[in-house]
């Protein structure tokens, strides 16, 4: 199973030359979390783009919803083991994504290198993919 983070969703949602998901990742396999829904549907300003980005993201499967306080707690330790490693983390939000990543053995598809420092220090999966320019 693969969570996909939100920086795949904009290459995906991208007018000019979009990501291909299915050319990524088996759309069967996608699952999201409470924290990607809302980076998606936040950045979206068109009401029609979002009501059908809205549907489209609810529809998935989504892992730790409701969010529990556990999750929170093991993302502040992944945000402070990076810290203490020297590695600084730009979003703490992605924390809460590999939090819930860690605890369902999913691999987190992404364009964000906050990831692969968290993959540095912990037992995270993840793939970066390369949008196309």
């Amino acid at each position: 199973m693969v969570l996909v983070d939100t920086s795949v969703w904009i290459e995906v949602l991208r007018k000019a030359r979009p990501l291909q998901l299915e050319s990524q990742v088996d759309l069967d396999d996608v699952v999201t979390c409470l924290p990607v829904v809302q980076e998606v549907l936040q950045g979206i300003d068109r009401e029609d783009n979002f009501r059908a980005a809205s549907e489209a993201m609810w529809a998935l499967p989504i892992v730790e919803s409701p969010m529990r306080q556990e999750i929170v707690q093991d993302a502040v330790e992944l945000y402070r083991r990076a810290r203490r490693a020297g590695i600084t983390v730009r979003s703490t939000v992605d924390c809460l994504i590999a939090a819930c990543a860690l605890r369902h053995d999913l691999t987190v598809l992404h364009v964000d290198r906050d990831f692969t420092q968290l993959a540095r220090i912990s037992h995270l999966s993840e793939r970066r993919v390369t949008p196309p320019r």
